[in-house]
């Protein structure tokens, strides 16, 4: 049994025409077979899955782990069920770059064709923008989101599966959600995020960050004067501090005997006056909770930031830099890495993608060379 971890390298560049085509007819088929043997929530489901979703990109044909298999395994899918939305009852918003900013606007026109009332419409728009500011804003792992979808169904339950990039790395990561396993959007909403890679990010969406944000949205609710004084002071003197307090988050150092031409505690630039504003147009909006906070408009990443370093180093409220990244691009390993094998998970994908392609309307070399694919995952 051959066992590895696919990794998820930057691809630049576009998917053949004539591959493409055949995406679109071969991921129709599969989703035409899991809607009628399963059902459309039960697609969403597998959608959410990391896992699953990464064999289905194989096995339609792009067979190989970059990162334009989540782009066009997402482009072919919903390329083909153009047309069959209403019979499948699944309706693909978004999709890369500017199209993903025409996700609410998508949701909205399917909404209206639905005949849902106006607050069914804007909670699932609602979902769309808060899905893209937490992987965003809460998780701060220097990968920048670019590509962007929201799966529903005519229940009202959805996907979101979105993807960041870092050039740094030349790396990409990938983010799945699933509305039925979200118990509260700021704190661990994810159904898994995808990366061979583990950093050390800001991760607000952890349990262990609950009283950093509390603190954080007093900070704003209250008199802005303190936390601008307290940042400005941060700003100023913020190595000095960390030397004081050994705060982890900020310092750790593994030399390995390499030489290095500066010291990896560098001094965080903040615009204080753009600050300023922001924080005292958050003030004056008097949000509720930290979820309302985020929401608010010109609330970005670099005020989160910096409204969690006053928390932690001011107040002691220390956040979480766990990388919420759980997963990588396999099934797993008999050896227990990058984590146990599950025959259970492994035998519900090819026999979900088996009945997919021997259902998809598509010539039968066609359907020979997905099983093969298959059979190499």
């Amino acid at each position: 049994m051959r066992t590895g971890i696919a990794t998820i390298p930057l691809d630049y560049g576009r998917c053949p025409k004539w591959l493409f085509e055949r995406m679109k007819r071969l991921s129709r088929g599969i989703t035409l077979a899991i809607v009628e043997e399963f059902g459309a929530e039960e697609f969403l489901k597998r959608i959410s899955d990391p896992i699953w979703f990464q064999s289905l990109g194989c096995v339609i044909g792009f067979d190989f782990n970059s990162s334009g298999l989540t782009t066009t395994t997402l482009g072919a899918l919903k390329e083909g069920l153009r047309g069959l939305e209403s019979e499948l009852g699944i309706f693909i918003c978004g999709g890369k770059g500017k199209t993903s900013r025409k996700t609410p606007e998508q949701i909205e026109r399917w909404g209206e064709f639905l005949g849902w009332p106006e607050d069914r419409i804007q909670k699932l728009v609602y979902a769309s923008k808060i899905s893209a500011k937490v992987d965003s804003a809460l998780i701060q792992d220097n990968f920048s989101i670019y590509h962007h979808n929201l799966i529903f169904t005519k229940s009202g339950k959805y996907a979101v599966v979105q993807q960041g990039m870092n050039v740094n790395l030349q790396k990409a990561r990938r983010y799945h959600w699933l509305s039925s396993n979200i118990k509260a959007f700021i704190e661990e909403p994810h159904s898994g995020i995808i990366s061979d890679i583990r950093l050390k990010p800001l991760n607000l969406t952890a349990k262990e960050s609950r009283e950093n944000k509390e603190i954080l949205t007093e900070l704003v609710r209250e008199e802005p004067k303190t936390f601008l004084k307290d940042i400005q002071l941060i700003s100023k003197k913020k190595n000095h501090l960390i030397r004081q307090k050994r705060l982890p988050g900020f310092c750790e150092i593994e030399l390995k005997d390499v030489e290095f031409y500066h010291h990896p505690v560098e001094k965080e630039r903040f615009d204080l006056k753009r600050l300023k504003k922001t924080i005292e147009r958050a003030h004056f909006l008097k949000p509720e909770n930290f979820e309302q906070l985020l929401m608010t408009e010109r609330v970005g990443p670099k005020t989160i930031r910096a409204l969690s370093l006053v928390s932690e180093i001011i107040y002691g409220a220390k956040p979480s830099y766990e990388d919420p990244a759980r997963y990588s691009f396999a099934h797993g390993g008999k050896d227990g890495t990058p984590f146990k094998c599950s025959k259970s998970l492994l035998d519900t994908t090819i026999l979900a993608l088996e009945r997919g392609i021997k259902k998809a309307k598509i010539s039968k070399r066609e359907k020979r060379e997905a099983q093969r694919r298959l059979l190499r995952i």
